[in-house]
């Protein structure tokens, strides 16, 4: 059903009378532990930082806690927050015209200098379209005058940003914290000045890592595919490189960070432990894009931690990362901190284990506080394809590290793994019952004096979506139909009553691989969707397919062509222009690879050429010696 215009009552606040008719009112107050408090009327740039989902989510993001304590300490900079509100409150801001605000001081989103939105997934994008009306601010850049906020977006899924072209006025591609610093003080000057907003978009696309879309268009070919991107002004960068901290040991991290009134979806202090990957997964754009590995001392990681803990009263620290296990000195650091903590009953979580015996060990050695359960993620069920996929772990690894988890006291584990990779096989997909089976088999192998009653294996199985600056960024999705015979034939072989089968709803991953691998055509969609009641579309729950169907036939967007058809080497892709550092040419010959189920070595034990050192200058983009340990030094 289209959604009613919505109006603005500037009469009209939040307010007790409307506080006292929601559920968990404390999340659109504000004024919790260590939030920061500034005077607007004193600060050269007033900053929104919004988060397109609820309050629970946004406030357990590692990276909006980090450019909220980097944006703040600029004297010249308040940075605020806002959230997504649910649904009961929504009903009340449309019915009564209350204004989206920011938490610290209850301004309107509108009258703020700038609003930053973080791209986590694609599926929150039709809430940054909510978020932006319900704050009276055009959803179209097109449509934006002097007196609006500037919109800009940054966070993983930037690296695609053409299907929000017409949404945001400008893009961060890369990390944050000091692309976000050039751009404010840029931003400033441009204020002090009195630029109007167009030569503050020139100015601002200056800085390395801008993208500003409304600079470029695009021309297509008669079947569909980009013809080429045409500059609109003539001082727009050809190609936009994605900017990196290379200091990531010395950069600014929060030493306090904001503590809720309310449970959240992780109550912890985290810590990031490192940024980036070696592993090298073939369907993992994080591991590509967050490329090359850099660490923070361990000494750097303790006294972060310890400030945070005393800061913040929370009685868990997780050390983050992409592969926390894969940090150099990760036995020392966990021991630091279980020998420090467990008298205050401070536990330690690692939020992503390697399969393997080593992780196992890692993970027992952490259950001195608190019982944790513990995850696998083998992706694959047979050699074949985790060697396609570059997993590099055997089935005699995952059957081994299972085996010493049950000896260990543990009989729940949970398995994710993944349908619809490239060149898979129906005897490839019923290997993932065949593997769960014999981890079953495993847990009865051993001793019954050693185990624990019950088992339980939860098996989970996703839905391939094809992702930009991936080896498999030219292979198509898997059609419903055999996605679908691909589950049924797991759930046929899977015998043992100890294992719990679920999987993701094909419809919601069809659609993240159109928005994934769309191109600029992609945003109307993604603006009929929203007019006609999209919203939440990352929450089951919300999520409407009917809406999203009716949207794709009104703007004849073509699945087949966005989701489904291979790719070739030749295409130019819509988010070619940006350079992330790692080689196109890297990319396709990962690719070959794969086809010959071909396996490439951990960047760890030597370089793979994909680009970055090149890129970044960096002369070598991990080396554990010289990095670590540094609790040696």
């Amino acid at each position: 059903m289209k959604k009613e215009k919505f109006e603005i009552d500037k009469n009209r606040k939040l307010d007790d009378d409307v506080l006292f008719r929601v559920n968990n009112p404390s999340q659109y107050t504000g004024g919790e532990l260590n939030m920061i408090r500034k005077d607007p009327t004193k600060v050269d740039v007033h900053f929104a930082f919004c988060f397109p989902d609820l309050y629970k989510v946004g406030m357990s993001h590692l990276g909006s806690r980090i450019l909220y304590h980097t944006m703040n300490a600029r004297p010249d900079t308040f940075c605020e927050r806002s959230y997504c509100p649910e649904h009961d409150l929504e009903s009340i801001m449309r019915e009564e015209g209350i204004a989206l605000a920011s938490l610290e001081t209850g301004t309107p989103l509108r009258e703020f200098d700038m609003l930053g939105f973080t791209l986590q997934h694609e599926l929150s994008y039709t809430n940054i379209l909510n978020m932006l009306e319900l704050s009276g601010i055009p959803l179209l850049s097109s449509q934006r005058g002097e007196d609006d906020p500037f919109v800009m977006a940054g966070g993983p899924c930037a690296v695609n940003p053409e299907p929000l072209h017409q949404f945001i006025d400008f893009f961060e591609i890369g990390d944050g914290e000091e692309m976000m610093d050039q751009m404010l003080t840029v931003f400033s000057d441009c204020k002090h000045q009195g630029l109007s907003r167009q030569e503050t978009l020139k100015e601002i696309s200056k800085v390395p890592g801008i993208y500003v879309p409304s600079f470029y268009e695009v021309s297509y070919h008669e079947d569909g595919r980009i013809k080429e991107r045409i500059k609109l002004w003539e001082g727009a960068p050809d190609t936009v490189q994605r900017q990196i901290v290379k200091d990531f040991d010395g950069v600014a991290y929060p030493d306090k960070i904001i503590v809720p009134y309310s449970e959240q979806t992780h109550d912890r202090v985290m810590v990031e432990t490192f940024r980036g990957c070696t592993r090298g997964c073939r369907f993992c754009m994080a591991g590509m894009i967050y490329r090359p590995v850099r660490e923070k001392r361990s000494a750097t990681v303790l006294k972060l931690a310890d400030d945070l803990i005393k800061t913040s009263g929370y009685d868990e620290i997780s050390l983050t990362s992409l592969s926390t296990c894969d940090y150099s000195d990760i036995e020392f650091l966990v021991t630091s901190l279980l020998d420090k903590y467990q008298d205050e009953k401070i536990s330690v979580s690692l939020p992503s284990i390697r399969v393997d015996a080593f992780g196992v060990e890692l993970s027992h050695a952490i259950q001195r506080v608190r019982k944790t359960g513990l995850t696998f993620a083998p992706e694959a069920g047979s050699q074949r394809m985790r060697d396609i996929i570059n997993k590099n772990v055997t089935e005699q690894d995952i059957l081994t590290a299972t085996g010493n988890a049950f000896a260990k006291g543990w009989s729940t584990i949970k398995l994710y793994t993944m349908i619809g990779l490239p060149y898979e096989t129906l005897e490839d997909t019923i290997a993932i019952a065949d593997l769960a089976e014999n981890i079953a088999h495993q847990y009865y192998q051993t001793p019954k004096e050693e185990r624990q009653k019950g088992l339980r294996i939860n098996l989970a199985t996703g839905i391939l979506v094809p992702k930009p600056f991936t080896p498999f960024q030219w292979s198509g999705q898997e059609h419903q139909e055999t996605v679908v015979e691909k589950m049924q034939a797991i759930k046929h072989h899977l015998k043992s009553r100890a294992i719990q089968y679920s999987w993701h709803d094909f419809e919601i991953s069809n659609l993240e691989a159109v928005i994934s691998m769309g191109d600029r055509r992609v945003s109307d969609l993604i603006l009929r969707a929203f007019q006609l009641g999209a919203k939440m579309d990352g929450w089951t729950e919300f999520f409407d397919f009917e809406i999203w169907h009716q949207g794709i036939l009104e703007t004849e967007i073509d699945v087949e062509f966005y989701a489904h058809r291979e790719r070739s080497y030749e295409e130019n892709l819509p988010w070619d222009f940006i350079d992330i550092g790692v080689k196109k040419s890297y990319l396709i010959a990962e690719n070959e690879r794969a086809k010959q189920a071909l396996t490439t070595h951990d960047c760890r034990e030597g370089c793979t050429q994909c680009g970055i050192i090149e890129t970044y200058g960096r002369g070598t983009c991990f080396n554990g010696s010289l990095l670590h340990s540094a609790h040696k030094s």
